[in-house]
Parts: C-alpha cells; sequence; structure tokens
C-alpha cells in the first residue's frame, strides 16, 4: 500500500507542481504590479487571485489538452471538439468545488489580510498563497481521484 501511496503522491505533484510554478509566479507578479500602481489592497488581492488562477489553470488545460492529443491521435482519432469538451468537464468537476470557495472567499480574503497583518507585501502574498492552497487541495485531490476513470480515459 505505500508504494500505491506514493506513486500517488508523485502523480499528484506531477500534475500540480508546474501549475503551482506559474500560478506563484503570476501571484506575486501580479501583487507587485498592483502594489506599484497604487491600487486599493482590496485591488491587489483580486488581481493577485485572478492572475494565479489564469496561470494556473491555463497550465493544466494545455497539459490535459497535450496529453489528451497524443492519446487520441495515438488511436488514430483526431482531437474534436467534443474532446475538448471532455478536458474541460474534467477540470470542472476536479476543481469546481475547490475553485468557488477558493476564488470568491478563502484566497481574497488571505491576500488581503495577511499582507496587513505581516506587514509585508511579498510575505503575506506568499504565506496566503500557501495557506489557501492548502484548503483548496483537499477537495481538489478527492475530486482528482474519484473521476480519473470516468472522465480522463480517453
Amino acid at each position: 500500500m505505500a508504494t500505491s501511496g506514493t506513486s500517488r503522491v508523485r502523480e499528484w505533484l506531477r500534475r500540480y507542481g508546474p501549475a503551482e510554478i506559474f500560478s506563484l509566479a503570476a501571484t506575486l507578479g501580479a501583487a507587485v504590479v498592483a502594489t506599484r500602481a497604487g491600487s486599493p489592497e482590496v485591488a491587489r488581492a483580486l488581481a493577485a487571485t485572478w492572475a494565479g488562477n489564469i496561470a494556473y489553470f491555463g497550465y493544466l488545460l494545455g497539459q490535459d489538452v497535450w496529453h489528451t492529443r497524443r492519446a487520441v491521435r495515438a488511436q488514430g482519432r483526431p482531437y474534436t471538439l467534443g474532446i475538448f469538451g471532455r478536458n474541460m468537464r474534467a477540470l470542472v468537476v476536479e476543481f469546481g468545488v475547490a475553485e468557488v470557495l477558493d476564488s470568491l472567499l478563502v484566497r481574497p480574503a488571505l491576500l488581503y489580510w495577511l499582507p496587513r497583518w505581516l506587514h509585508s507585501v511579498p510575505l503575506g502574498i506568499l504565506v496566503a498563497k500557501l495557506a489557501a492552497d492548502i484548503t483548496f487541495y483537499v477537495p481538489t485531490i478527492i475530486s482528482y481521484e474519484l473521476s480519473k476513470q470516468k472522465l480522463r480515459k480517453f
């Protein structure tokens, strides 16, 4: 059983790790740009949230499309709009509940308050992102594991 658990953790790190790197860079970049532009703290929190989301989900969608295209081409089939729809549906199932709570409540609140409480924008943004990621990944990984067999077989 330990091997199975270890292989799952490796799978999750391969899936989510690169997306997290892009998301972290976009989150910090947007926070810095918003701060230097003199934006209000709430605008900084929202800009950081959405920039991180665009980078994160853009990477994951690109990764899913790339893997699926390879799989269907190996079967001699074209990658169609219907298959793209299945890729999108799999992402919605994997992230839907966690993402709604994360993007509309948890992450913006943490990105607003932690820089204030820690008296440091860069440190506060980093700590907020890491704290929000914890609450995000528990339901995400559960959904991913439950949806793998039905929604990710092409």
